[in-house]
């Protein structure tokens, strides 16, 4: 799954509209405890499983009846990106995340990043929990792990949803990366955060609020990130071999294999004219290259939607969905 610095700069952005396909967004209020104290306020229990000789991977149970609903998630998050979240499922499921192998506080071995192994490490997390059927939701770099389930392994899964995550290895971004070059560089460039806001964690999740216009857990930037002696925010905690391995790979599926029902939805970036106003752009040359970018990602999106209509166990596609900013 290719990424461009312009499509890396929003994922974060549009992962508000995969809470919002899920249920409700619910807003994560930081702990104003001291750093030291901090706790997880999520209501779920931590345990690990071994997949794999030395590889045991963290798996976050929230409770719940009904049926099992398996919780997996982007490139570089950890399953805590749900917590606040997944509580809002249990009435109706009994809800799991897991954490893959490299992040957090799962195993980060130097191998084993295949979609394939992926897809056994979570078959091995079913087995050990005993989850027999459950759905499996996924963001992101997360839909090579449902392809793979929903063509090699149909007879595990009930059904799988995509948040965001039809990204797949056919997809040809030459075209869309030549525009985004193109942007102004303000557009092209991730906000750094000041030394004032890596202070604690708490400012941490705050600035990441207003950057990314999303409210993500203080919990998952605690296992994405290692803490200070003072309590200011550390390096990251993932080696970066890890989501290098993730990202080579062919990552080419045949969506008609998929033989189980397909539940997927698809953000889009802000409207041109959103972007053209937040970005205060007076120039018509780069208002041009701003909308031909939305319109190229818009023709690429179509497409995956194509592709997800042929899968034989049914699929659906919400229309008029938006990632929110």
């Amino acid at each position: 799954m290719r990424k461009s610095s312009f499509w890396i700069a929003a994922l974060r952005k549009k992962f508000l509209f995969q809470l919002l396909v899920l249920g409700s967004v619910v807003s994560v209020a930081s702990s104003a405890q001291e750093a030291a104290s901090w706790h997880d306020l999520s209501k779920h229990k931590v345990q690990f499983v071994t997949v794999e000789d030395g590889v045991r991977l963290e798996v976050l149970d929230w409770g719940g009846t009904g049926r099992p609903v398996v919780l997996l998630a982007g490139l570089g998050s950890t399953a805590h990106v749900f917590d606040g979240f997944a509580e809002k499922l249990t009435g109706s499921y009994h809800v799991y995340g897991i954490t893959r192998r490299g992040y957090g506080a799962s195993s980060q071995p130097k191998s084993g990043y295949t979609e394939q192994r992926r897809v056994e490490d979570d078959l091995r997390v079913f087995d050990a929990l005993g989850l027999a059927n459950p759905v499996v939701a996924g963001h992101s770099v997360a839909g090579h792990e449902l392809s793979q389930l929903g063509i090699h392994h149909h007879e595990r899964v009930a059904g799988l949803v995509y948040l965001d995550a039809l990204n797949d290895g056919v997809d040809d971004y030459s075209e869309y990366d030549a525009l985004c070059a193109k942007l102004p560089k303000a557009m092209q460039q991730r906000l750094s955060p000041a030394p004032s806001d890596l202070s604690s964690f708490e400012a941490f999740t705050n600035w990441r609020a207003r950057t990314d216009g999303i409210p993500v857990p203080e919990s998952e930037l605690r296992n994405e990130f290692a803490e200070n002696p003072d309590g200011s925010v550390g390096s990251y905690k993932a080696p970066g071999y890890v989501s290098e391995a993730i990202m080579n790979g062919d990552h080419k599926h045949d969506y008609s294999q998929i033989r189980v029902p397909v539940l997927a939805f698809v953000g889009y970036p802000e409207l041109p004219q959103d972007q053209i106003e937040k970005n205060h752009l007076t120039n018509t040359a780069d208002h041009i290259v701003v909308e031909a970018v939305f319109g190229t990602y818009v023709g690429m999106t179509k497409n995956r939607i194509k592709r997800i209509n042929r899968a034989a166990g049914g699929a659906r596609v919400p229309k008029n969905w938006r990632a929110s900013t």
